[in-house]
């Protein structure tokens, strides 16, 4: 038996850039936390052949190909599995469709388990890269790289994303204080609301790809702020930083009209007026989790719980995707 986890992420500056449609004509720039809310992945040889897939549904194949699960599918065909008694059970402590980029962490998870099964030694950043190949080049998902490279590699951490599709992988160096201070101050909030990424990201894509110029503006703007957010934090000045994050989510809105809601929005303006430095929605928008920086934890989270918000507290991850145990 293996079981392997990945963490989810938090978007710190810079969403959106990572996207092939803009990065491979521009460059992408972001900054992304990995936190302690993980997915995990047991894998196992049955006595009976056969694959028996257990996750949000309940599969049984005699083939591969037969495998309706499409990340599953690819990743046992990419790893060459050539198993075909095994058992694959994926759990995890946070939903998907919540903004906290599951999907990235689900198949760098997996991967790790394959590889893991058949004895192959994989550094972070080439689990990423596999990761990567199956949901954007094998299964066309309109989704950038930064989930799977934060949920391989860790920590608090920048990206840059080249033209070519080559990664460069760069920790923001935060003093301790800083790091202490960022992770007591930033406080995450359930919206209640879970949507599916593909389809927000599909627009934003599609509109890069037509070389729409409020669109592509727009995203130069933001990679812009990841830039301006890294130096933010490395400089130890956090309450620049929270003004970014609440420039970023007024830039971000434009973009959709599925980003937010009216609803959301009151959200975000009650927790601006009841001590939050700043703020967004995190990941591609629509729902998900509401993530402020602020000074005034103790106020903000009794604002947040007047209005019926659930709270999910949060640390940061510097292990990235792991074996957690083998036998």
């Amino acid at each position: 038996m293996i079981i392997t986890r990945s963490p989810l992420r938090i978007s710190l500056g810079g969403g959106g850039t990572d996207l092939p449609s803009y990065y491979e004509e521009h460059g992408g720039f972001l900054v992304a936390a990995a936190i302690d809310k993980h997915v995990y992945i047991n894998v196992h040889r049955r006595f009976e052949e056969g694959f028996v897939l257990k996750y949000s549904q309940y599969e049984d194949a005699t083939e591969i190909d037969q495998i309706k699960h499409p990340i599953i599918r690819e990743s046992l065909k990419l790893v060459g599995v050539t198993d075909k008694n095994l058992e694959i059970t994926s759990m995890a402590d946070i939903p998907a469709g919540t903004g906290l980029g599951s999907s990235g962490s689900f198949t760098t998870a997996l991967l790790k388990a394959l590889h893991t099964l058949r004895k192959n030694i994989v550094r972070p950043a080439e689990i990423a890269a596999q990761a990567c190949q199956i949901e954007i080049e094998k299964l066309h998902e309109p989704v950038g790289k930064q989930d799977q490279y934060i949920a391989a590699v860790g920590g608090i951490t920048s990206f840059h994303f080249l033209p070519g599709g080559s990664v460069e992988v760069i920790p923001v160096e935060l003093d301790e204080e800083t790091l202490f201070n960022l992770q007591d101050n930033l406080l995450m909030f359930f919206t209640g609301y879970t949507r599916s990424a593909s389809k927000i990201l599909k627009e934003q894509d599609d509109k890069t790809k037509g070389l729409d110029k409020a669109m592509v503006d727009n995203l130069h703007f933001v990679k812009e702020l990841g830039v301006l957010s890294k130096d933010a934090l490395e400089e130890g000045n956090l309450r620049e930083f929270a003004r970014l994050m609440d420039v970023h989510w007024q830039r971000k809105k434009e973009r959709s009209g599925g980003m937010s809601n009216p609803t959301i929005n009151g959200w975000y303006d009650y927790a601006m007026a009841n001590g939050a430095l700043g703020g967004k929605l995190i990941g591609a928008g629509g729902g998900g989790f509401l993530m402020f920086y602020t000074e005034e934890v103790t106020r903000l989270r009794r604002a947040m719980r007047e209005k019926g918000l659930r709270e999910v507290r949060l640390r940061f991850d510097f292990e990235g995707t792991k074996i957690v145990a083998q036998d």
